[in-house]
């Protein structure tokens, strides 16, 4: 009778340890099971956050079944347990390993924010103000004050930002992103510099941005930078005004309302070229590096003129008499869809006089 009952008991506890091995193994089995989910989710993961914490707010949010499973699949695969703090997009199709494999190999969101050739300093401000992704720190910042937090107190801050494409978190602020556009520009303008032409006619390399700035913000199709580059650099060394309408635009500031006039073109500013001689004292917009290059490596020619064409191409010409019968003809008879440079931002008439 003891034996038969000894020998019953060890059946049962068999049985339960098998039926709870099966469980066990069931349960981690629905890690491997792809989710659906109806949009894809943000989860962010705050820094000092454990596998358990984050498995039940997994949970909670319907991304996973059970945290159980994953909370036991950590404590056999520690290694697969040491999530880092992010922000994380789950979407549908994910299985559970996915998603904890992607927060063990810190995989987090990035976000993309551009800033355009030809922009202003403004521009720039207005465009990281409204990227909700971003940590706002400088809303409140004077120019100066921005300035300051890059190590570079007292610059004037147009066109020292490089326009490009860029990465970032939700950990990064929007002076982040300054701090990067900014020593990319520095990176970049050395770099140009060094394999400047012998006869670039510039004493620094931030002339050369200045010019830069000019040619990117007249230029409406790539092709012609190094010429219009040309112009401009003949004009200063026959100590020529540049006469060129964004400088005009540019020292209007907010006074221009999309046209500029005759009397806009004799009113002195510190940016306007119909009044000044040489350059204006600093960039007037975000300069590529196209921009950058075509500054310091001049097309030859003789031409001392251009007007816009009405297509984004300019028309060049060598005496003023040509100049003239171009402008009758491009400017004064203008084509119903005339623009004169469709990759800027704002409207500009261009061209030299």
């Amino acid at each position: 009778m003891m034996r038969t009952l000894f020998l019953t008991v060890i059946g049962l506890v068999v049985l339960a340890g098998a039926g709870t091995g099966l469980w066990v193994w069931q349960g981690l089995q629905t890690l491997d099971q792809p989710r659906t989910l109806a949009a894809p989710v943000l989860f962010d993961v705050p820094p000092g956050s454990g596998l358990s914490r984050v498995a039940g707010e997994m949970e909670a949010l319907g991304l996973i079944e059970r945290s159980l499973w994953l909370r036991l699949y950590g404590r056999l695969h520690p290694e697969q347990a040491r999530i880092k703090a992010g922000e994380y997009e789950l979407t549908s199709g994910m299985t559970a390993k996915d998603m904890l494999a992607s927060m063990v190999a810190g995989e987090v969101k990035h976000w993309v924010i551009r800033f355009i050739e030809g922009w202003t300093f403004k521009d720039v401000r207005a465009a990281l103000a409204s990227n909700e992704r971003l940590r706002q720190t400088t809303v409140d910042w004077s120019d100066a004050r921005i300035m300051e937090a890059l190590g570079a107190h007292g610059q004037h801050p147009e066109g020292l930002f490089f326009p490009d494409t860029y990465l970032f978190t939700s950990k990064d602020s929007d002076l982040d992103l300054l701090r990067r556009s900014f020593a990319r520009m520095e990176q970049v303008l050395a770099e140009e510099w060094a394999n400047k032409s012998p006869d670039a006619p510039y004493k620094t390399p931030y002339e050369a941005l200045i010019m830069a700035s000019i040619i990117e913000r007249e230029t409406g199709v790539p092709h012609e930078r190094g010429e219009i580059a040309g112009v401009f650099v003949r004009r200063l060394q026959k100590g020529m005004r540049l006469q060129t309408d964004p400088t005009v635009i540019y020292g209007m500031g907010d006074a221009y309302k999309g046209r500029i006039t005759r009397q806009d073109l004799r009113t002195p500013t510190p940016y306007n070229t119909y009044t000044i001689s040489g350059l204006p004292p600093t960039p007037i917009a975000l300069s590529g590096r196209e921009a950058i290059h075509a500054a310091l490596h001049p097309a030859d020619g003789n031409s001392l003129y251009f007007v816009a064409r009405g297509d984004g191409s300019h028309k060049f010409s060598r005496t003023l008499r040509e100049h003239q019968r171009a402008v009758r003809e491009f400017q004064l008879n203008r084509r119903a869809d005339y623009r004169s440079s469709p990759a800027a931002p704002v409207t500009t008439e261009g061209g030299t006089q």
